[in-house]
């Protein structure tokens, strides 16, 4: 990951036609955390990652703390405190000695967000995490949230598993605004958010799911990920109670002169009731959402 995009961002790239832009853009990914990145992580109380299980399923989970939990401890390294509960699909892959891995910081308080990837190893602490590409993205499509007191008392409930969504989980991605999606190649994984305005996520059926890929950096890291490897892992986060909604599968673009849509198929889907302690405020849509179609 010494160079800023592999051969699946290419493509898409060319595909579009913005290879001077991602050129350009493509500048500010590097290796190294800056005093001002170093800043932003140690007020985060998230963090969401995103790598391959045991068993090479891709999924995205949620990770929390007091601030101060995730840090940079050089230009080049990351601590997290603790990882993911038992029981998180990525618990096991992350004891591992070494796992590729996306991150993404997200502050819904102020709208700004910035991913680093690299390879992680367990440490006393819990996560210590290698970074090899270290950016940040503009606050489009980001929704604004205030943050309410943790949920101290909070204990977590039911876990569900399955191979499909129920219709209560399927409604609850018609609802979201906001997700995360983890994707891997050849070269690391990567984590990414995709927001929008309620019903941008589509639910054709128990096993499928869609979403336009609105007009972003020219990056196309994700897309250019699943333009090599379809596999991918969805976080959904219940923003009011905590419940997330973790689902793995296969994407797949389709480049139409309408834009841009992205198609996942579910393989498996975890629920936990109450799985952050964070509670968040109701959104503040971002101006750049398009409107959603009826239907």
């Amino acid at each position: 990951m010494n160079r800023p995009y592999h051969e699946g961002s290419l493509a898409v790239q060319t595909r579009v036609g913005v290879r001077d832009l991602a050129e350009h853009v493509g500048r500010s990914i590097g290796p190294g955390i800056r005093p001002v990145a170093a800043a932003f992580l140690e007020l985060q109380p998230m963090l969401v990652i995103g790598a391959a299980d045991e068993e090479g399923r891709v999924w995205s989970s949620l990770l929390t703390g007091a601030p101060g939990f995730v840090r940079a401890t050089g230009p080049h390294s990351v601590s997290v405190a603790g990882g993911p509960a038992d029981g998180d699909p990525l618990a096991a892959a992350l004891a591992r000695a070494s796992t590729p891995v996306g991150t993404i910081a997200l502050d819904p308080r102020t709208r700004r967000r910035m991913r680093l990837n690299g390879v992680a190893r367990p440490s006393p602490r819990g996560l210590a995490i290698a970074a090899e590409q270290v950016f940040s993205n503009c606050p489009k499509y980001l929704q604004r949230r205030a943050l309410r007191e943790p949920d101290g008392g909070r204990t977590t409930g039911a876990v569900r598993r399955g191979g499909e969504l129920t219709p209560a989980q399927a409604a609850f991605v018609r609802g979201a605004d906001t997700f995360f999606i983890a994707t891997v190649a050849a070269d690391g994984a990567d984590a990414s958010h995709r927001g929008g305005n309620p019903g941008f996520v589509r639910v054709t059926s128990p096993t499928e799911l869609s979403w336009p890929d609105y007009q972003g950096n020219a990056m196309f890291l994700t897309l250019g990920n699943l333009e090599t490897d379809a596999r991918a892992g969805l976080l959904f986060l219940d923003w009011a109670n905590g419940t997330t909604l973790q689902l793995t599968g296969a994407a797949r673009t389709a480049f139409t002169a309408a834009g841009r849509t992205v198609r996942f198929t579910v393989d498996r889907v975890v629920e936990r009731e109450g799985a952050s302690p964070l509670r968040w405020s109701a959104p503040k849509y971002s101006p750049a959402n398009p409107e959603v179609p009826a239907g």
